[in-house]
């Protein structure tokens, strides 16, 4: 986030995606101004009851009302916009030099964790998500970072697009881990019986590796400055 502050000519901020506003907080903690976009209804209120003037709206779409920004952002969130379509708008509403930041966070688990949790969403029949177990995730994860970037040359209205990546560490006990996983992709659709089974499994495999783990994380951000002088 600093970076990207940074590297942008201004500290105005939208938020596409914003959700509960999990990034948007951490922007505004930094100094900046932050507005928000979603497509949701409940998660526009969410970020509003935090103080984010937010619109309901899918991106591609959405009607800035004249309004301007240095930095688009999207945290966990860009890969359900259409890349070329979400570029050109983020080109409409950026000022000069104002960079488009998408980013994600790609998860890589101790190997015993790995294996265990791909074991047990196999079990409950979750396939995808067992996959993201077994497989390197930035390797899941290159497609995404790939047409993000095509979608930003085939724009035509930025610079080169890049790649920066961040290594960080996260610890998590046993409850903080079941406390996310039914928000988790393909989770989040299974039904209650197959959730509760998960939920048993993943927890005695916590507690048989000591009652936690720490997962590594890379934050990968797929940027590129607007056209024009700042």
């Amino acid at each position: 986030m600093d970076r990207i502050i940074a590297r942008s000519p201004g500290r105005d901020v939208l938020d596409v995606g914003i959700g509960t506003g999990i990034a948007a907080r951490q922007f505004l903690t930094a100094g900046c101004t932050v507005s928000g976009v979603d497509v949701d209804e409940r998660m526009a209120e969410l970020a509003r009851e935090a103080g984010f003037r937010t619109d309901v709206a899918r991106f591609e779409a959405w009607d800035p009302a004249g309004r301007s920004f240095d930095a688009v952002i999207a945290g966990q969130a860009w890969h359900w916009v259409d890349p070329v379509v979400g570029a050109l708008k983020a080109a409409q509403v950026l000022r000069p030099a104002g960079r488009l930041a998408p980013f994600w966070n790609v998860f890589r688990p101790p190997p015993e964790i790995a294996s265990a949790f791909a074991e047990i969403y196999g079990r409950v029949q979750a396939e995808a998500l067992s996959i993201a177990w077994t497989r390197p995730t930035l390797d899941l994860y290159g497609p995404i970072f790939e047409k993000t970037a095509d979608g930003m040359r085939r724009a035509g209205a930025f610079s080169a697009p890049e790649q920066w990546r961040f290594d960080w560490d996260q610890p998590y006990t046993r409850d903080e881990w079941l406390d996310q996983v039914p928000t988790h992709g393909q989770a989040t659709r299974l039904p209650p019986e197959a959730l509760g089974e998960l939920l048993t499994g993943i927890g005695a495999a916590l507690d048989a590796a000591g009652g936690g783990f720490t997962m590594h994380y890379t934050t990968v951000t797929v940027t590129a400055a607007r056209h024009g002088a700042a």
